[in-house]
């Protein structure tokens, strides 16, 4: 090629290389990705919010259940973009579209802690906002103390730009929480349009406290994959029958004298996974803690920790929205209510029996559905203690040890027989439930290449 050739065609060939440079500049840049962070931030804040659980009125084992899920899938879009070869979940779980997520302009710098900081802390605030005065203030805190822990070596216009985008996310998705059918369903746990219907079998209000059914239309409640309400539904419940001779009376004579002969170690187990309202973040955030302690032993990424709080809020959430289309559906008697009736008329359980119908298990199904996501994140012989109430006073807290995440959820289903509260059946229809909803996440969902 001649010299004025080669002059001539400069400019064309100037320009190819500066549409290349720009086309390549997300690999080109010495941005750190999302998995370059550990995720300390992430559990600090799923920390703070299980405290926020514990201590807000009208979050009962549903509510709060949604909340840990959307607070998890607001972290895990806010950060996606960040990781290499990871997927964002529009498009691909109910009523979030493709669209619905602003994506960050990958030119420019991000620090992705500070980015999931920020959406945390605003995520918080918009789905705890009836929480106390104390816990507002303490959103604040750990917000501003986090950020300033991970931000000494960000420039002041990056660190704007990370927090900006940290809480356009977390509007977005809080926007998107709003349309699944319960917003604000803490202020609905006992409506007052609904009649439980009557007849032989069926749920009625037990004691020591006879309250209303909590959360009746919860079934209805928009699930983040509709195959988990779909495709997840239980065997039919053992028929009701007054009769001695019957399989239902055996299940409930069970109960009975499964509580009546407790041993130590049952009554202990019993306790440890009670999970109650008003006193722990209820039962899926044990679920949520024994994930965070999982990535706090592995020193998890925070684009893994985003992963696995997304998977495990989800799971937890439309567990909840299945098992109570079934409760609801079956609306089968308590055991309390079948003992006292028809083989003990001064019969106690061990815990105080929920205000909500028998079948099947929440305890089961949330506990079996975490335990497929956490299998197939750390491995189905991952051993682990479980230090979840550690510093509780109310209980022996000791931690418990377990061989794998399933072990801990069958110890967890059946701990509801061992509290006098469910028959056999209602746990383990419920861990299989439970199963095929975390086998649904995991399988259906395309988190990642």
């Amino acid at each position: 090629m001649s010299k004025r050739a080669l002059y001539l065609l400069m400019p064309v060939l100037l320009f190819l290389l500066a549409v290349l440079t720009n086309g390549c500049q997300k690999d080109d840049t010495d941005f750190a990705a999302a998995e370059e962070y550990g995720s300390e931030v992430a559990h600090k804040w799923f920390d703070l919010t299980r405290k926020i659980t514990k201590e807000t009125p009208g979050f009962s084992p549903p509510v709060a259940s949604r909340a840990y899920a959307y607070t998890a899938v607001a972290l895990y879009e806010a950060v996606e973009s960040g990781a290499t070869g990871y997927h964002s979940l529009g498009g691909q779980i109910n009523g979030l579209s493709a669209s619905a997520v602003t994506k960050p302009l990958l030119s420019q710098e991000y620090q992705w802690d500070i980015v999931a900081n920020s959406c945390l802390a605003e995520i918080t605030r918009k789905l705890y906002a009836p929480a106390t005065a104390a816990n507002l203030s303490a959103i604040d805190s750990l917000e501003l103390a986090l950020e300033q822990a991970v931000s000494a070596n960000a420039t002041q216009e990056v660190i704007d730009r990370s927090v900006s985008y940290g809480k356009l996310v977390a509007t977005e998705i809080y926007n998107y929480s709003v349309t699944d059918g319960q917003d604000k369903g803490y202020l609905s746990n006992f409506p007052a349009t609904y009649t439980p219907p009557t007849g032989d079998g069926f749920w009625v209000p037990t004691p020591p406290a006879f309250q209303k059914a909590m959360q009746p239309y919860w079934g209805n409640v928009r699930p983040f994959i509709s195959a988990n309400v779909t495709n997840t539904q239980p065997q039919d419940p053992i028929p009701f029958s007054e009769d001695p001779a019957s399989a239902f009376y055996a299940q409930s004579l069970e109960v009975f004298e499964t509580v009546t002969n407790l041993t130590p170690e049952q009554e202990q187990i019993a306790n440890f996974w009670s999970d109650d309202p008003g006193k722990t973040g209820t039962p899926p955030g044990h679920s949520i803690a024994i994930a965070t302690q999982a990535l706090r032993a592995q020193n998890a990424s925070l684009i893994l920790a985003a992963e696995t709080y997304a998977k495990i809020g989800m799971a937890v959430h439309d567990a909840f929205v299945s098992c109570w289309r079934c409760k609801y559906h079956y609306n089968l008697m308590r055991p309390v209510t079948y003992i006292q009736q028809y083989i003990n008329p001064d019969f106690t359980s061990l815990l105080t029996t929920p205000p909500f119908p028998e079948y099947t298990s929440g305890h089961s199904v949330q506990s079996g559905a975490s335990s497929v996501i956490l299998s197939e994140i750390f491995g189905y012989n991952y051993a682990f203690n479980d230090s979840t109430h550690v510093l509780r006073t109310d209980i022996d807290g000791t931690p418990r040890h377990f061989n794998s995440f399933y072990e801990a959820a069958d110890e967890a289903a059946i701990s509801r027989l061992y509290g006098g509260i469910h028959y056999r059946q209602a746990i383990d229809e419920g861990i299989l439930q439970g199963r095929k909803i975390g086998e649904n996440i995991s399988q259906m969902l395309n988190f990642k290449d």
